[in-house]
């Protein structure tokens, strides 16, 4: 039996782990501003804009479905302070491979619940260690368009997978919804 939230997303991975949990969704994408804050933390950007789409979705529904909880996610790449958010166009995705090639960075997923007026988030952070990339295995990928609509411009359960040396941490988080922390977070809210 299937138990059922409703998704501020229209990330088709999202929905596939959520299946993969035994999780049904309604499907209902938030449509928010995304921009980085002045001295904004990438642990805080993400969490921030989980929070806002889960709101914004509360917030549209106006008590309807008010007998499921709403759950957000955001995921963002970052080296250090500087996030990489999704791709604007092909050549900025060759920039931020070209950044993240041979480089240890961090993948952060937050996640918001909110549900009969109360709103809990949690957070992954996850350490994806890449192989040095040339300039042709970044342009043969870019052909593909797989790094369209991904944070820091590459998909870990695609072609760029061959490029991944190590994670520690959650590779559910890397694709976009820490499946342990999700797991968590809904259970209290889907008994």
């Amino acid at each position: 039996m299937f138990k059922k939230i409703i998704l501020a997303s229209q990330s088709p991975r999202r929905v596939e782990l959520l299946k993969q949990m035994n999780i049904d969704c309604l499907v209902m994408p938030a449509d928010i501003e995304e921009a980085v804050l002045t001295d904004e933390f990438p642990e805080q950007y993400v969490t921030r804009l989980a929070e806002h789409k889960a709101l914004a979705v509360f917030k549209k529904l106006d008590g309807q479905h008010a007998d499921l909880p709403i759950l957000a996610a955001d995921t963002t790449v970052a080296l250090g302070r500087e996030i990489f958010g999704k791709p604007e166009h092909d050549a900025d995705a060759y920039n931020i491979l070209k950044k993240l090639s041979g480089t240890t960075h961090q993948v952060h997923t937050a996640i918001t619940v909110v549900f009969k007026g109360k709103l809990e988030s949690a957070l992954n952070t996850t350490l994806v260690q890449m192989m040095p990339l040339t300039d042709a295995m970044i342009e043969a990928y870019i052909v593909t368009g797989e790094h369209r609509d991904k944070a820091g411009s590459y998909a870990i359960q695609g072609l760029a997978g061959n490029w991944i040396m190590r994670i520690e941490g959650s590779y559910t988080g890397v694709m976009g919804l820490p499946v342990h922390e999700t797991a968590l977070l809904l259970d209290k809210y889907l008994r």
